[in-house]
């Protein structure tokens, strides 16, 4: 039996070190499949640092991204570590499927090099960390520096000078050398709960018995009139979406619009040093911005967990990050990326202004049928005038109360 025992002992030692790897199943996402090559050059660094780990990374088309991963976790299939959203969290956590890193996390030499506030807006109600911090944007204010400059403007810090400004940018043809420009351009359409937010959300929260409150009712109709009353914004308001707005910006028919820098790029292209960003203004004595969001996470039912740690963060670190964000125009989450990122320093900065009062929505089921259809549907009949800012926000209540 000895001799039998040395036998298998010399074939185990003699077995190819990919025989004895252990693999990291990854799922994320990116629009442009070239920008895989990225991520396949992240993998190779990883695997030449850690031979005994391989990872196998799986890019899952956006349309059923998430589709596919709650199939997966309910059939016991999930993968090691996968990109997600804070939104989907409460659920997540509903369904036991997450571990929490908060112990790897706090030991974690690079956890210091994270962009302040990142992970207290990624702490799960339980105090515990479960998302390990990727890529994030924060709504803030794009303006025409070159208008501003012209009629003697400051970039607005609060609502009043926003509404001011806009006034005094929204000119008729003939007094814009042709064109027909407005201050501000507003969306109605889906997406647009991210523009209101700054007007709204900063005066109110997004829960029941508190969004329909005089104070709300009276922020939303705010917002409201400058459409309705003030006319600051184009008549396609109520339709108009991302590609909209950014087109009206981009070719001088309105002089402010909120997006991040996932923009820059393009915007700087189309207007250079003509274009500038400002966190967004304070309204009421409150502000309040829209914090997006990727991070990673690891499942309760890998198999190599600590394999699956050293994979999430080697992604969150330095270089690496820097690197992973280029493939998605995002921004990095950390300090010492971000004077090295692609997009010009004056957005970056407006973006990292904005972490202070950057928030998700509400980490509630209801949430993901407000941005979907709640809000576009009862936004676009209120500024048609189909329905008061009461009912609006009467309507929000509404679906936030139900269960």
């Amino acid at each position: 039996m000895s001799a039998l025992a040395a036998a298998i002992g010399a074939l185990a030692f003699a077995l190819p070190a990919s025989a004895q790897q252990q693999t990291v199943n990854f799922w994320y996402h990116v629009d442009n499949a070239e920008n895989t090559k990225i991520m396949d050059e992240l993998v190779k660094n990883f695997e030449a640092k850690n031979p005994s780990i391989r990872i196998k990374a799986e890019n899952i088309p956006w349309n059923n991204y998430f589709d596919k991963l709650f199939i997966s976790i309910a059939g016991g299939q999930a993968p090691d570590v996968a990109v997600t959203r804070l939104a989907l969290q409460p659920q997540l956590l509903e369904m036991n499927a997450i571990e929490p890193i908060t112990k790897q996390i706090n030991s974690w030499p690079a956890k210091s090099d994270l962009a302040p506030n990142l992970l207290d807006i990624n702490k799960a109600p339980d105090g515990e960390y479960y998302y390990m911090p990727l890529q994030y944007v924060a709504i803030y204010l794009y303006y025409r520096a070159d208008l501003f400059a012209k009629y003697n403007l400051k970039p607005p810090a609060t609502c009043e000078e926003f509404r001011d400004a806009a006034k005094k940018l929204t000119l008729p043809a003939s007094a814009n050398g042709g064109t027909e420009l407005y201050g501000f351009g507003m969306r109605g359409g889906k997406g647009g709960h991210d523009n209101w937010g700054p007007f709204v959300l900063s005066q109110a929260e997004l829960k029941p018995g508190a969004i329909n409150t005089p104070k709300a009712v009276a922020a939303n109709q705010w917002y409201i009139d400058l459409l309705r009353k003030d006319k600051v914004a184009p008549p396609s308001a109520p339709n108009d979406g991302f590609n909209e707005i950014i087109s009206a910006f981009k070719s001088g028919r309105t002089a402010m619009i909120f997006h991040h820098v996932g923009s820059a790029k393009a915007m700087a292209d189309a207007l250079g040093d003509k274009v500038s960003a400002v966190p967004v203004p304070s309204c009421g004595g409150g502000r309040w911005t829209y914090f997006g969001d990727e991070s990673t996470m690891m499942f309760k039912t890998s198999k190599v967990k600590e394999a699956s740690w050293k994979w999430m963060s080697f992604l969150s670190e330095g270089d690496n990050n820097l690197r992973f964000n280029e493939a998605t125009g995002q921004l990095t989450v950390t300090k010492s990326g971000s004077a090295k990122v692609p997009q010009p320093a004056r957005f970056v900065k407006a973006t990292m202004d904005s972490l202070a009062f950057a928030k998700p929505l509400p980490l509630v089921p209801q949430t993901a049928d407000f941005v979907s259809t709640v809000w576009p549907t009862t936004m676009q009949r209120a500024l048609n005038g189909e329905i008061t800012s009461a009912q609006m926000m009467g309507e929000i209540d509404k679906h936030f109360s139900s269960k």
